[in-house]
């Protein structure tokens, strides 16, 4: 499927191309979840808690690769609105380069903060044994993981969002196979789900950096040799992905500070809950994220080219339908919860009951969440880092963390699980009121 930035899109082709790019993100969702869903099955919850308590840690460097690939891709698809195809080109094979040698060193910084870091966390004896061996083997195939996140938001940019799709599917197989071997069959438990996450990175790093290099290559985009850094550039893409890389280090932030006021209040079981409202919220996530993965670029392209009507119309066309989306995902979650929980931990009934109460709770959320993701997305694709960075980070680490730390001393346990849908409650009357503060300046 070959997509066209250029053209006027209706609600049909905003929809219609958004599809490979949200099958992808749904496949790179459901493979990170699998990981769970064979130790917590075949290994057992502490286990399962050790993963997801050592993951938002990992995540916290490896969204690194998330910033420079969404505000690379803004400014890539402006500058090729702006009819510069080869400085375009240019950038995205400097922000490759960047990216393998700042993972290398990340890498290595990573490894020897691994133990202080699960410590920190509130791991011992066991616990901290699985943290150390999910995580040494997972950081030290990082780079790989940053090319991954590089890479996926400009297949869309390329014009070949089915590509993507195509590298998700190809990652998801590779996990979920390797998982069955190493997990049920070999029992490698946590260094199992490791090794199968690490292989399928590999695979989603390294072949798209094959194809973009390759005479195989038909699409706008190509590797090509560049002689020097442009660090202006750099920047501005590090500024542009700023609110992505503040998204999700607030997010593991986040992460953190449910699982330190769980683990107070209900030990390993509350990690192990939310581990599950995690997986279940990555996988409705995944098809905002895709959404706006597919959308972003066209924005830019029409920011680029100066089409304030073409931005008018992409803007209300899509809070539309995000909003749509939101409130049949959350019908949805809502009627689905006690059977997402059984998968599971059917085999702990407290565990089990623990879970089905907050995923009813947490889930309410995905009304608006979307829209905030959006909005952050939005300011991202006219290359404005600052104010998408100033969403993301409002919500998370202001909204979301004083509520996890404020509602449980006023509603008891209720109050963590709710935290998420007062923040985004919050988020949703901030981004409304940041949409009116800049319509005028950028004429949308």
């Amino acid at each position: 499927m070959k997509v066209e930035l250029a053209r006027h899109y209706s609600y049909r082709d905003a929809i219609v191309t958004s599809i490979p790019s949200i099958v992808m993100m749904l496949v790179g969702s459901i493979y990170s979840i699998v990981d769970g869903l064979f130790v917590s099955n075949f290994a057992g919850t502490t286990p399962f808690a050790a993963i997801n308590l050592i993951w938002p840690a990992i995540m916290v460097f490896g969204a690194l690769g998330l910033m420079m690939g969404t505000g690379g891709c803004a400014l890539v698809a402006k500058t090729i609105g702006e009819g510069h195809r080869d400085e375009a080109n240019r950038i995205f094979s400097m922000l490759v380069r960047v990216t393998v040698i700042g993972g290398i060193g990340i890498s290595l910084v990573f490894l020897l903060l691994l133990r202080p870091v699960a410590v920190m966390l509130g791991a011992e004896g066991e616990l901290l044994s699985d943290c150390l061996i999910y995580g040494s083997i997972l950081t030290v195939c990082l780079p790989a993981f940053l090319l991954q996140m590089l890479f996926q938001p400009f297949f869309m940019t390329a014009e070949r969002p089915t590509l993507g799709t195509k590298m998700s599917v190809a990652c998801g197989l590779t996990n979920i196979l390797l998982d069955f071997i190493f997990i049920v069959i070999f029992n490698w438990g946590v260094a199992g789900a490791a090794l199968a996450t690490v292989m399928a990175q590999i695979v989603g790093g390294f072949y798209p950096y094959y194809y973009f290099h390759s005479h195989r290559n038909k699409s706008s985009l190509r590797l090509v040799h560049i002689d020097s850094i442009d660090w202006h550039a750099i920047k501005q893409s590090c500024l542009n992905g700023s609110s992505e890389y503040m998204g999700n280090i607030a997010l593991s932030i986040v992460s953190i500070c449910y699982n330190l006021q769980l683990i107070h209040y209900l030990g390993e079981n509350g990690v192990a809950a939310y581990g599950i409202l995690m997986y279940a919220a990555y996988v409705y996530a995944a098809v905002f994220i895709g959404y706006n993965i597919s959308i972003a670029p066209v924005i830019s392209y029409h920011y680029g080219a100066g089409h304030k009507r073409e931005l008018h119309s992409l803007l209300v066309k899509s809070l539309v339908i995000i909003g749509t989306l939101g409130t049949v995902m959350t019908i949805f979650a809502e009627l689905t919860g006690r059977y997402t929980s059984a998968i599971f931990v059917s085999y702990d009934e407290q565990l089990l009951q623990l879970t089905i109460r907050a995923y009813a709770i947490y889930m309410v959320s995905f009304m608006l969440f979307g829209i905030n993701l959006f909005v952050s997305a939005f300011f991202t694709a006219l290359n404005n880092g600052v104010v998408s960075a100033a969403v993301a980070f409002t919500r998370t680490l202001i909204f979301e963390i004083g509520a996890v730390f404020i509602l449980p001393l006023l509603i008891g346990i209720d109050g963590i699980w709710w935290s998420v849908d007062l923040a985004d409650l919050l988020a949703f009357i901030m981004s409304i009121v940041i949409l009116k503060a800049f319509r005028k300046k950028y004429g949308y």
